[in-house]
């Protein structure tokens, strides 16, 4: 080990510039989605949203359409035969056991596809006659203000945002000859829907909720809608406008209220307190939230398929999240406006979905966005406490793997849907922001309380064979079998023991840190008892002990240990790598016959976890070029026709979305390991790359600028303090560094003080 310390410079006599000066901070217009005509389908829709409202800017026949979401529309009803004395984990696998398991099937699978209930629910639509305005020109969603505009031949121009910190949407219509006025539509709840074939996938009628037909009202240049649900729930819509000759502006709200909820706003105060303050100044709210959230981290990549659908993945991440807004469900708050319910009901899947739409957060630096998720977990915490004493009968905290707005099951394939490590999984969620933010409090108070009440909970559940070697009584492996009986496995899957020594390894970690050294010595003791993942010597990873994967799967359920959990990883050693690079060549062995996006955008993570950046790209590539619509909405099927998948349909969902995002951002930088990498896996002839201010596990903001094949400079902010270890980034040990540091085996370390900025430089 040696220790460099260099003299002190002067950075304005630098001949490089420093990474947030010579990086835009704000999208470039070549992100923003520019089309020359309205889409004429909801799916394809300009996206607009703010976390708790959403709306979908589209044309329907001659009708300018305003599809309008809020993310806490919910048909609470429970779901049928939950309550049942049959709904226990001991009843499933007694059945299993003898054989019997179709009557699982009947009682919690089948309850899921026949009845519309529990779902996320649509709000309404507001529509324009444009008729008289004639050809579109153009069709423009700018990133950097979040707002649509649409132009017309005629010269008419449409402006609509959803202000980032009000809930109330604006429209202003420009230069029409006459009064355009809203017509407020109210969700087929009454009316025949499109047609097609009903299934939890592509949607069951509305009609089928039973609702009452809703009341719509105008008073004025003022339009509502009131409609009544389930169970005492309803909802207000409402917009109202100021009209003069050749133009109109004015804006709309949707409120909800739910017995014992808390009171809301009614959307007709909310638009007229917003009406009040008036368009000019709620958009310069507007504008400058978005600039702020556009200024907490940037990229610049050679690959301009590859940049876009990132930045558009960082819009619709920003959209989908905050202001009290419940998780990134299936579709958040853009709900299907075609008649139906939307894609499997809009749930919150946690097999999968909920995890992947959070992956980018931490290293973008939009820690903010993804508190929401973890404030929703430990908000219901409770009634997920409940569910792991009546379905489990253990104490302790597991989570239902698909659950309503307020945390009830609502079944499904049970192996999924009330699968024994759901917690696990989420509790990832509670480390990483533990992690990327190091907040002592946060890992005091909820972080450590929720792993540790998992670990308590597993502990509980397994059983114990004649060696003192657990297991879980029946185990799985998200999606295999499907919902068959074959589904559930005697011997543990290497998803639950991933999961399972994951959570008693990190129980453990941070039980150290905060001094608690009886719980260190239970957890790590408890760990000894599980077994080792089963490896095949030529395929890797295998879904469990006699059945390797050979067969085209959407769901890399069975290497979780490796990504995203990292307890198998490369830097380990050769074995672990010999490990990774047999898994990943099966998959590619394999092949993607039955992957679906999301499969894609996980691919790309994982091939970037094992610095293949060459890999990481074509199917991040693949994903954004195949499986999403021109909006960039990821639609699970490969819209291509030139065979990335046999699964060709498209019902919308967001969490491949968001998957690709990660996948970017780990090709960029990497610090799982507790060692920060700079570009560790981008292709060859990647160049010219930079970004700016993405955060590492420790909280330190890295920016970091490559020119001609050479990192030429490298900015950190360490926001809490602490050590910092960085792989060396240059090509030898020539550079320049605004602080002392020590040098072994190329890892620099560096011991920081909280807001110290550091530079260094070739």
């Amino acid at each position: 080990m040696k220790l460099l310390i260099t003299v002190a410079f002067i950075l304005i006599l630098s001949s490089c510039q420093s990474g947030e000066n010579k990086h835009k901070l704000l999208p470039s217009s070549e992100s923003d989605l520019r089309f020359s005509k309205l889409a004429q389908s909801w799916d394809e829709a300009i996206p607009l949203g703010n976390g708790m409202l959403g709306a979908l800017i589209w044309q329907k026949e001659n009708k300018l359409r305003f599809s309008l979401d809020r993310a806490d529309l919910w048909d609470l009803r429970p779901m049928e035969n939950i309550e049942k004395p049959e709904w226990k984990y001991s009843w499933v696998k007694e059945q299993w056991e003898k054989n019997t398991y179709s009557k699982v099937q009947e009682m919690f699978d089948v309850p899921y596809d026949r009845n519309p209930a529990p779902s996320k629910i649509p709000g309404a639509a507001l529509e324009f006659d444009i008729s008289s305005l004639g050809e579109t020109e153009s069709v423009e969603l700018n990133l950097k203000d979040a707002t649509c505009r649409i132009r017309w031949k005629s010269g008419a121009v449409l402006e609509t945002f959803i202000n980032s910190t009000h809930s109330v949407g604006w429209f202003k219509l420009k230069g029409i000859n006459c009064g355009l006025i809203p017509e407020l539509i109210a969700p087929a709840y009454n009316l025949e829907s499109e047609s097609g074939v009903e299934s939890p996938v592509t949607g069951q009628d509305l009609r089928r909720l039973g609702y009452p037909k809703g009341e719509i009202y105008k008073i004025d240049n003022s339009v509502t809608y009131n409609q009544n649900g389930w169970g005492g729930f309803s909802y207000q819509v409402n917009a109202r406008w100021k009209l003069q000759k050749d133009f109109i502006e004015g804006c709309w709200s949707i409120s909800s209220e739910f017995p014992g909820w808390e009171k809301q706003i009614s959307a007709e105060s909310l638009t007229a307190s917003a009406m009040n303050e008036g368009y000019t100044r709620q958009y310069s709210s507007h504008k400058n939230w978005w600039k702020k959230y556009w200024s907490q981290s940037s990229i610049s990549i050679p690959d301009s398929v590859l940049s876009k659908q990132w930045y558009l993945e960082i819009y619709k991440l920003g959209a989908a999240t905050g202001n009290g807004a419940p998780p990134i469900s299936l579709q958040a708050i853009w709900t299907a406006d075609n008649g139906k319910l939307p894609p499997w009901k809009g749930d919150f899947h946690h097999d999968l979905n909920t995890q992947l739409s959070y992956w980018p957060a931490y290293s973008s630096n939009h820690m903010t966005q993804e508190k929401g998720f973890v404030d929703w977990l430990e908000k219901n915490r409770p009634e997920f406490e409940k569910y792991t004493k009546q379905y489990y009968q253990v104490p302790g905290l597991n989570v239902p793997g698909v659950t309503t707005l307020t945390g009830q099951p609502m079944g499904g394939w049970i192996q999924y849907s009330f699968g024994p490590t759901v917690s696990a999984w989420l509790g990832h969620h509670f480390y990483l922001h533990w992690r990327y933010s190091m907040d002592i409090e946060f890992l005091e108070k909820e972080a450590y309380p929720w792993i540790k009440e998992v670990a308590e909970y597993l502990e509980e559940l397994s059983v114990t064979d004649t060696n003192g070697v657990r297991r879980l009584p029946l185990s799985s492996s998200p999606e295999i079998f499907n919902n068959s009986r074959e589904a559930w496995f005697e011997d543990i899957t290497n998803f639950d023991l991933g999961l399972i020594r994951w959570t008693f390894e990190k129980a453990a970690e941070l039980a150290g840190e905060l001094g608690k050294s009886d719980d260190v010595s239970k957890w790590n003791t408890i760990l000894s008892q599980w077994p080792m993942y089963d490896i095949d010597p030529e395929s890797g990873f295998t879904y469990v002990k006699g059945m390797p994967y050979n067969q085209s799967h959407r769901h890399f359920s069975h290497l979780i240990a490796f990504h995203p959990l990292g307890l198998v990883d490369w830097a380990k050693g050769e074995k672990d790598q010999q490990i990774i690079k047999s898994t990943i060549a099966t998959l590619d062995k394999v092949g993607p016959d039955w992957w679906c996006g999301y499969s894609y955008s996980w691919l790309g993570n994982i091939k970037a976890r094992a610095f293949d950046g060459k890999g990481a790209a074509e199917v991040l590539r693949i994903f954004a070029n195949d499986f999403c619509l021109q909006n960039s909405f990821h639609v699970n099927g490969d819209q291509s026709g030139t065979g990335k998948s046999k699964f060709t349909y498209r019902p919308f969902t967001l969490e491949g979305n968001f998957a690709f995002a990660a996948g970017i951002q780990e090709m960029l930088i990497q610090s799982h390991t507790g060692i920060v990498r700079i570009f560790p896996a981008i292709p060859e002839d990647w160049k010219e790359v930079s970004f700016n201010k993405l955060r590492t596990e420790g909280a330190f903001l890295i920016s970091a600028v490559m020119e001609k094949g050479d990192i030429i400079e490298v900015e950190i902010l360490s926001e809490k303090g602490g050590e910092l270890k960085i792989f060396n980034p240059f090509k030898n040990d020539s550079f320049k560094s605004s602080v002392s540091y020590k040098s072994n085996d190329n890892i620099i370390i560096i011991q920081t003080e909280p807001g110290q900025k550091i530079r260094m430089h070739s």
